[in-house]
């Protein structure tokens, strides 16, 4: 019952940051839109709001990884693995999970961390005139997304788990009933 609500936690964290993405992505939206009505309706560009297309763009995309690993809709040869049992996808994924994923996104969250302190500690800003500062709050966002993703990892352990005990986060959500 433990593993369950566990595995329930870590996943509604990971929603969170599913929700954060799409968020992310309308402000996105609006940022083009007023980067291509300030740029051809007044002929005004702003470096600033140029670079700020892609801060929120890699933003999206970092605080989607964790939802889309939790969602179940990331890359995989699906054309095997869909026809193995439950059992197996279990295997499958508990074992990528510990013996790839896990390891990847912690050493990357890990030295991602001495990358953004660096670029802290420098001060760093854009090279363009007029362009963001702060370099370093985009170049902390990796690290973050790596533990994120991490996170989101060990929830998709947890299923594996749950799933071989023959157990999923759907029989807790009916005992609650």
């Amino acid at each position: 019952m433990l593993m369950l609500k566990l595995e329930r936690a870590v996943n509604r964290v990971s929603d969170l940051f599913g929700k954060a993405a799409a968020v992310l992505f309308v402000l996105l939206l609006f940022n083009v839109f007023y980067d291509v009505v300030s740029r051809y309706a007044f002929n005004d560009v702003s470096i600033a709001m140029q670079e700020m297309e892609w801060h929120l763009f890699a933003l999206m995309f970092l605080l989607g990884v964790p939802f889309t690993l939790r969602a179940d809709a990331h890359v995989r040869v699906d054309i095997i693995y869909d026809r193995l049992s439950l059992r197996k996808r279990a295997w499958i994924d508990l074992t990528g999970t510990l013996c790839l994923l896990l390891p990847f996104c912690l050493l990357v969250g890990w030295y991602g961390v001495g990358f953004a302190h660096e670029s802290f500690l420098l001060g760093e800003s854009s090279g363009d005139p007029g362009g963001l500062g702060y370099r370093w709050l985009i170049k902390a966002a990796i690290p973050f997304a790596f533990f994120a993703t991490a996170l989101s990892g060990f929830g998709l352990a947890l299923k594996s788990v749950n799933t071989l005990r023959g157990q999923s986060v759907t029989d807790l959500q009916g005992d609650r009933a």
